[in-house]
């Protein structure tokens, strides 16, 4: 098997660059060569995968966080064509490691190596957002807004620097106004919160505990505007997993969601900024595209 392996040595706050050897042993010990290519800068992992594709190469791993895992996914869908992706293989080396968690992936790396070693495959789906692709989870508004604060805090980091953001993200917070429209249903009007989820886990928090991979179906949480002592009502069910039981919030599944937003609202995908101000937006479910290595 030819097998490209990109690996972000930023991943997990600046550690994953120090697994390289790990990584090299861990396919020694299960009879495999790989190709290891480290990034160097951001999206760089999205080129590196479609030209793997290009080369020819059986498989290709993403060994990093979330954010990695998203752009080699973002490379291999997009080299995909009309059918499906390339294997795709992961070695979860990042933070939370969200998605290889929820699809049931090895932290271990020799494990992991092992699972790549065997080829077997299932098909997942993966979502678009106007023309970028995710695997996990995409959301506009509030979100993406705390997330923007946190990356803007320098001298802080950890759960505080987290908290922080989330404090001085619901001081800001002024409601978007939205027109929403999914398969079976809509909002006209201002809205704080739209998550939209293809696993259940983002951030460490279960924002969409029933969704699942290969349902065909994004799993969404809405919001609209409420007061903001509501608003932290939410935040702490959503520590226990029960804030779509909320009066205030929609959970719903849907193939398509269209949004319509004013003022323009920012956008985070598997946790990653991919815009700040986008006024026009377009979500569409790719049910099975994602060929993803797994036992």
């Amino acid at each position: 098997m030819k097998i490209k392996v990109i690996l972000n040595p930023y991943a997990n706050r600046w550690r994953a660059g120090s697994r390289l050897d790990e990584v090299r042993a861990a396919f020694a010990a299960n009879g495999l060569s790989a190709d290891i290519a480290q990034t160097e800068k951001p999206q760089e992992a999205i080129a590196l995968a479609e030209t793997a594709v290009a080369q020819g190469y059986d498989a290709v791993v993403a060994a990093g966080g979330d954010g990695t895992l998203s752009e080699v996914a973002n490379g291999l869908l997009r080299a995909a064509g009309d059918g499906p992706t390339v294997p795709f293989g992961i070695l979860p080396i990042g933070t939370a490691n969200d998605f290889s968690d929820m699809v049931g992936l090895p932290r271990d790396l020799t494990q992991a190596v092992a699972l790549i070693a065997r080829g077997q495959t299932r098909q997942i789906d993966a979502g678009r957002i106007n023309d970028h692709f995710f695997i996990n989870n995409c959301a506009v508004a509030m979100e993406p807004m705390i997330t923007l604060e946190n990356i803007r805090m320098k001298r802080l980091s950890g759960e505080l620097r987290y908290v922080l953001a989330l404090l001085k993200g619901l001081i800001k917070l002024t409601a978007w106004d939205m027109q929403i429209r999914w398969d079976d249903g809509g909002y006209d009007g201002p809205a704080y919160l739209l998550s939209v989820c293809n696993g259940p886990r983002t951030g460490g928090f279960y924002m969409a505990p029933n969704a699942a991979v290969d349902d065909g179906l994004f799993d969404f949480v809405f919001a609209p505007e409420v007061p903001k002592l509501t608003v932290l009502s939410i935040l702490v069910k959503l520590f226990r997993k029960t804030h779509i039981q909320h009066p205030d919030v929609v959970y719903g599944r849907t193939q398509h969601i269209s949004i319509t937003s004013s003022p323009g609202t920012p956008i985070h995908a598997d946790g990653e900024i991919i815009a700040e101000a986008a006024t026009q937006i377009e979500y569409q479910i790719l049910p099975g595209k994602l060929t993803l290595l797994q036992s």
